[in-house]
Order: C-alpha cells, then sequence, then structure tokens
C-alpha cells in the first residue's frame, strides 16, 4: 500500500513546492526621487572571480566586500523605479549557455536576486541581457537595507545573530508575523547600521589549513606507528618545497637574463641612433595598474643606473617633460623601432584620424592592438594631463592608458584600441565613412556607458576631475559598441568651493559643447561636463552635429546654429502628454522609427535638462545614470514584445 501511494505523494509535494515558490517580491514605494545606498548578499561559485561579480553587477572592486560562509556583499544604488513604485536597481548580464530559458539561466545565476518574470525566451550563448535586482531603502530606522535570499540552515534567530540585529527588525522590515514559518529561497531585507563584511582581498590565495592535532598514545609503539605513518607525508611535503625553490630561482635567472637582454638591446639601439632619445614607458605600481601588463622589460633600478652613467649610453629625457615623469615606479624600457615598425613607420595607412593635439595610429605591440597617437612636443601640457589622470582612474567606460614615450621633439601615448572607432563615425553620415548606422538600443547603451564614466570621474575618484571637452568624437566604441571616453588632455581637477566644485580656467574644448557659464568667466565645473553630455545626447537623437551649417535665408551664405538651440525650440512646445508630434521631424531617419516613441521622448527631456542656461538646475550624472538605466530598461522590454521569439528580428533591432 505504501509503495502505490509513494508516486502520489511525490506529486502532491511538488505541486504544494510549484504553488507556495512565488516569484520574489519587491518592496513597494511611493517617493520615486528616492535613491539610497543598499547592500545585495550574494554567493559566487568557485570560478566567479571579483572581475566576474563586478561585470554581472556592475560594480567597482570597492563595493565588493568579503563575508562569512562564502558570501560578499555588494554595494549597489536603490532607487524608487517610476510606474511600478517598487525598489530596485539595474544591471546587465552576459548569457553563456543556449540551454533553457532566459529568466531560469538569470535566476539561477544570481541565486534568487533577480526581479525578472518568467518569459518563454531562449537563452542565446552572448545576449546581454537587461534586468533588475531586488533592493530596499530604510525608512530611517536604520543606515542600510541588504537584501538576502534564504538559504538551508538559516532563519530569523541565526541572520539576526550573524549581522548583529535584532530578531524584532528584521521581523518589522519584512512584516514577518511568525518568525519559525520562513521559506527557503525567499529573499529577505537585513536592516543594517554599518557597511557588512570586509574589504576584498587583493591576494585571492587561501591559507593552507591548519594540520589537525593528533590524538594522544599512551604506549612507544603507538608512537613508533605514527612516525613511521607521517614519514611519507614529510617526504612529499619535502619535496614539494624543493621543487617551488627550484622553479623560484629558475623564474628570478629568467627574470634577470631577460631584463638584461632587453636593456642591453635597448642601449646598443641607443648607440646606434643617439640623436633620437627615445624610451618608452609602461606605468606600474604596488598600488594601482596603469597598463595591460604585457611588457615587461627594465625596471625603475635599470634607469637610475643608466641615469647615473656618464658614457654615450646615457639615457637623457626631453627637458620639457621634467624629471618628475620618471617617478612613476617601474617604468618600462622599449626602443624606438618597435614602436615605429608597430605603425609601419607611421604610414598613412595606419592612421586612425588627426585631432586638436596630434595624429592617431594603429599599431601592434606584443600582441596587442593599440592606438599611438603622436605629439608634437609643445604639446607636452596636455600629454602630461593624460597620463596623470588615466593613471590615477580605472573604470571600464574610460579608455586605458597603455603608456607613453617621448623623444627631444615628439610625444607618444598608448591607449587601449577601440575596434569601432569614434562615436561621430557612426552618427554622422556613417554609411560615406564605411561604419553601420547604430539602432536606438545600441544609442541608449552607449550613452549610459558615457554616463557611468562621467559620473566615476565626478563622484567616484579620491581626486573628482572635470574632462572639459566631452564630445562624440572623444567617445569610443570597443568590439562590442561599449563606450569608453578618451582624450583627457584637457581633464582639471576641481576644488570645493562655497558654491560646490568649480576652477576657473582659459576657456578650451569644442565650439557646440561649451556650456554659458564657461564661456562667459572660464569655469569649468561637472556642469559644464553635463552640458557638452546633453549635446552628445541630442546627437544621439538627431543624427546631426553639434553645429550645423545652412543655408540663409536672405543671402546663400551659410550660418551655423547649435543643434541645442534647434532641438531646444522643438521641445519648447513638447506636452506633458509625451507627444512626439513636435519632435520627430527632428529624429535620425536611420533610427527608420524602430523606437519607443516614449523613451525617446524622455532621453529627449533629459538632454534639455542638461543644457540649460542655469548650472544649478542640471541634473548630476548620478541622476543621469539613474534614469537611463531605467529607460534602457523599458526600451529592451519594448523590443521584446515586438521581437517575440524571432532572434532575427531582435537582431536586426539591436544593431547586431
Amino acid at each position: 500500500m505504501k509503495l502505490q501511494w509513494a508516486p502520489l505523494a511525490i506529486l502532491l509535494s511538488l505541486l504544494f513546492l510549484q504553488f507556495t515558490s512565488a516569484e520574489p517580491t519587491p518592496m513597494n514605494c511611493t517617493d520615486t526621487t528616492r535613491l539610497c545606498t543598499s547592500f545585495l548578499a550574494f554567493k559566487p561559485e568557485p570560478n566567479q572571480t571579483l572581475p566576474v561579480i563586478q561585470s554581472m553587477f556592475d560594480v567597482l572592486p570597492e563595493d565588493v566586500t568579503v563575508g562569512d560562509r562564502g558570501y560578499v556583499f555588494i554595494k549597489k544604488n536603490c532607487s524608487c523605479a517610476s510606474g511600478v513604485n517598487e525598489y530596485l536597481t539595474n544591471t546587465t548580464f552576459t548569457v553563456r549557455s543556449s540551454e533553457g530559458y532566459v529568466s531560469d539561466v538569470v535566476n539561477e545565476a544570481y541565486g534568487g536576486l533577480t526581479f525578472l518574470p518568467n518569459s518563454t525566451r531562449r537563452a542565446r550563448n552572448g545576449a546581454v541581457v537587461w534586468l533588475r535586482l531586488l533592493c530596499g531603502c530604510s525608512s530611517g530606522l536604520w543606515n542600510y537595507l541588504m537584501s538576502y535570499v534564504m538559504g538551508e540552515g538559516d532563519s530569523i534567530e541565526s541572520l539576526a545573530s550573524r549581522f548583529g540585529v535584532s530578531m524584532d527588525s528584521i521581523e518589522k522590515v519584512n512584516g514577518i508575523v511568525d518568525p519559525d514559518n520562513v521559506t527557503v529561497g525567499a529573499l529577505y531585507y537585513i536592516p543594517l547600521n554599518s557597511v557588512p563584511g570586509d574589504p576584498y582581498p587583493l591576494e585571492t590565495i587561501s591559507p593552507a589549513p591548519s594540520p589537525a592535532p593528533a590524538p594522544p598514545v599512551d604506549n612507544l609503539s603507538a608512537n613508533h606507528v605514527n612516525h613511521k605513518a607521517h614519514l611519507p607525508y614529510l617526504w612529499i611535503v619535502g619535496s614539494l618545497g624543493l621543487v617551488l625553490v627550484v622553479i623560484v630561482i629558475g623564474i628570478v635567472l629568467y627574470v634577470c637574463l631577460r631584463s638584461s637582454n632587453c636593456c642591453g638591446e635597448a642601449q646598443r639601439s641607443h648607440s646606434k641612433d643617439p640623436d633620437r632619445k627615445i624610451r618608452f614607458h609602461i606605468l606600474r605600481s604596488p598600488s594601482f595598474f596603469c597598463g595591460s601588463g604585457r611588457f615587461t622589460c627594465c625596471t625603475s633600478a635599470d634607469w637610475k643606473q643608466t641615469n647615473g652613467d656618464s658614457s654615450n649610453q646615457q639615457i637623457t629625457i626631453p627637458k620639457a617633460l621634467g624629471s618628475h615623469v620618471l617617478d612613476m615606479e617601474k617604468p618600462v624600457v622599449f626602443t624606438y623601432e618597435e614602436i615605429f615598425s608597430s605603425t609601419d613607420g607611421f604610414s598613412d595607412s595606419r592612421l586612425l584620424g588627426n585631432g586638436t593635439y596630434g595624429s592617431v595610429y594603429y599599431g601592434l605591440l606584443h600582441e596587442q592592438e593599440v592606438a599611438i597617437k603622436r605629439m608634437t612636443v609643445t604639446k607636452t601640457k596636455e600629454f602630461l594631463a593624460e597620463v596623470k589622470v588615466l593613471c590615477r582612474v580605472h573604470h571600464s567606460n574610460l579608455v586605458e592608458l597603455i603608456g607613453y614615450a617621448a623623444t627631444e621633439d615628439e610625444l607618444f601615448l598608448i591607449y587601449e584600441y577601440a575596434q569601432k572607432g569614434s562615436l561621430k563615425s557612426h552618427l554622422h553620415d556613417p554609411q560615406n565613412k564605411g561604419q553601420t548606422s547604430l539602432s536606438w538600443i545600441m544609442r541608449l547603451q552607449i550613452a549610459l556607458d558615457a554616463a557611468r564614466g562621467l559620473e566615476y570621474i565626478h563622484e567616484h575618484t579620491k581626486a573628482h576631475y572635470v574632462h572639459r571637452d566631452i564630445k562624440t568624437s572623444n567617445i569610443l566604441l570597443d568590439g562590442a559598441f561599449r563606450g569608453k571616453i578618451s582624450d583627457f588632455g584637457l581633464a582639471k581637477l576641481v576644488g570645493k568651493t562655497g558654491e560646490g566644485e568649480a576652477t576657473v580656467t582659459k576657456v578650451v574644448g569644442t565650439y557646440g559643447y561649451l556650456a554659458p557659464e564657461y564661456l562667459s568667466d572660464g569655469r569649468a565645473t561637472t556642469k559644464s561636463d553635463i552640458y557638452a553630455f546633453g549635446v552628445v545626447l541630442f546627437e544621439i537623437l538627431s543624427g546631426k552635429e553639434a553645429v550645423i551649417r545652412t543655408e540663409g535665408t536672405v543671402t546663400k551664405n551659410p550660418e551655423r546654429r547649435s543643434l541645442v538651440s534647434i532641438m531646444q525650440a522643438a521641445l519648447k512646445s513638447a506636452p506633458d502628454s509625451m507627444s512626439m508630434s513636435s519632435l520627430k521631424d527632428y529624429i535620425d531617419p536611420n533610427l527608420m522609427d524602430l523606437y519607443p516613441h516614449d523613451c525617446l521622448l524622455k532621453v529627449a527631456m533629459i538632454a534639455k535638462q542638461c543644457v540649460d542656461e542655469d548650472p544649478i538646475l542640471r541634473p548630476d550624472m548620478k541622476q543621469i545614470v539613474i534614469s537611463l538605466s531605467q529607460i534602457l530598461l523599458s526600451s529592451v522590454e519594448w523590443e521584446a514584445t515586438l521581437a517575440g521569439n524571432s532572434q532575427v528580428f531582435s537582431g536586426l533591432v539591436q544593431g547586431r
């Protein structure tokens, strides 16, 4: 009888689990302007390293702390999402499987922290999914709320003890009536008064576990047997130690010989060409990393030794640079021939473009694609500005400086190579420039990438910076069309004043992107960057350049009009009902009307706020990032309703 009832019992159990395991419920909110700091408890898999976690949650290294039981705690900005009135935060996830459904793959990857309704969309390897994470903002009784998915063996009592809070506070936040009736796999909010966990360790190698103490024995024979039993282990440990020592000695000898050979080649090259005094430096230090790390050669000690030599092999540095350039720790030396050959002698076929401060060439150094900016020594000020800024700031949406070089009359900056060129080349007459037109989703993603890069240098670096030259030609696109801000030659540190962050400088930049207050009195602030970013948004929407040449109505002489004035006139009559009637004639025809009209109008209104004449009324980059993230998520959902299960149509809309 028991055997006959067993299948039925299993079926009933499965049905019970199905109906009791509801979708996670976000925390409700009413104030859509609310923004707070929240935390998410995540238990990564062994292969999910810090860079993987950063990518999954779209955070910086300092936003990840380590807790107990294999958990890490992720710090995220949490906001009250308009339309749904629920606390959520956004991120992206790259699917690495083609099996199952997207919602199942995502929920499994994030361990129940996502708010992603079940869908019939099949998982596709390489697809980028926009999703929401469950977060919460405290009502004021606590400093933070942490999203935590209840695991096996967890209870309200154990969580209270583990995080140093009272059971009553957990019950109050989550509306728990019976603390003994909690659901494994359900999400709960843990109130906190301090940042949880410890800083993420730089070294991920775990220390070897301590050997367990041997049990006591009562006679000599037992000791003898125990000693013999440990002999093989002692031999193994000793052998491994010896092998390790030999390997270390071999590595040291190899590095020393390689360093000697490399420096010898540099010196021989210098002897052959004494008039061409050039050295290529890679900036590296124990505290920060500036460069890809693929180049390794002479260290700073080698520099000091050669500089102290009065022979004809002495390394000289252009006087225009000053001695402080070599204050960078452990610079690496390369010969001019390597840089020269990597660009095919700076041939026109390798020329990527000409800018205000020099020409940029494509190169291949040690199997790494690079972009090499060639400048005259008269641009020393801009050269040093880029070196100083890019070796202090590191973000996925800022172009990476790999290294630099200098001769007596020329300066070189070496960057990571952006395979898809600049945003400008894809917006303005892309067909004639051999570029592809960008879809609505791609344009929003690039705008969000640039906004995140600006937010980082405005708010999250130890010293805050103003870029002063934000424009579409300085937003580069990598192979996946992700945006990176470049060209920091005009970047300035900004200091605290009574009116916020500002510094008075000579007016520099590009006409059409300059804020009114910056033009009038030279006050460079983060709000002047935001003005320029608003112009970039208008370019993304319209496909037109920041300054438009039009034929005069009376004479045939062309006149120059700013894109800002044209778009502001179009938006002036835009009603609150989100009508597109006054704007549709100004939208880039390359979009082919494949965009959600309400989302496009929201972006236009953000751009309008960014270019407000009063800098106080302009939003800050944090607000812009949050708004663009929500608009992008809504646009992806709109695309899904149109595309359905047709991956052909979806790929067309996304520009893939």
